[in-house]
């Protein structure tokens, strides 16, 4: 079997837990404002780092200031994926959940790659990983980053006195 057959049996099996899906069917209906990561390489070292400040996304030599560690969780994964915007729920409350999910499919989907080319070269591992990557990368930037700032829809309501 070749790198992108092993790619495309385990996006198969990943189904609704594929990290693009998760993005689309559960990020995207919520009210979200776009996150502009930079300049942003795949193979930059992420790491979430807890300072005297709060919480940091250090993605290379860039640190990236975030309000709590779920966010720098959710952030964390579409950093690895090499996305340059994603969509950032506004409401915090869902963005731990959301973390949890896209970390859960991130290892899962890792966990598959060494399953299923468990008897295969290491070469071919990090080709099936890439090319996985690649494919979650260019369905997350065709999804979008939403609009820049949340949308407010105005009441409808008038008090009256």
């Amino acid at each position: 079997m070749t790198a992108a057959d092993y790619a495309d049996k385990i996006q198969a099996e990943l189904g609704d837990s594929w990290l693009p899906e998760i993005y689309r069917a559960q990020v995207l209906r919520l009210r979200t404002r776009s996150y502009h990561f930079g300049d942003l390489k795949r193979s930059e070292r992420i790491e979430i780092q807890h300072t005297l400040l709060g919480v940091e996304l250090k993605v290379g030599r860039r640190r990236l200031l975030c309000p709590d560690l779920a966010t720098a969780r959710y952030l964390s994964i579409f950093a690895r994926i090499g996305c340059k915007d994603v969509a950032l729920p506004y409401d915090i409350t869902k963005i731990s959940h959301l973390a949890d999910q896209l970390e859960s499919s991130w290892y899962r989907m890792l966990l598959l790659v060494d399953f299923y080319a468990a008897g295969e070269t290491q070469r071919l591992r990090n080709r099936i990983n890439g090319l996985l990557l690649a494919r979650a990368q260019q369905e997350v930037t065709k999804d979008g980053a939403g609009t820049k700032a949340p949308e407010f829809k105005p009441s409808t309501k008038r008090k009256v006195y």
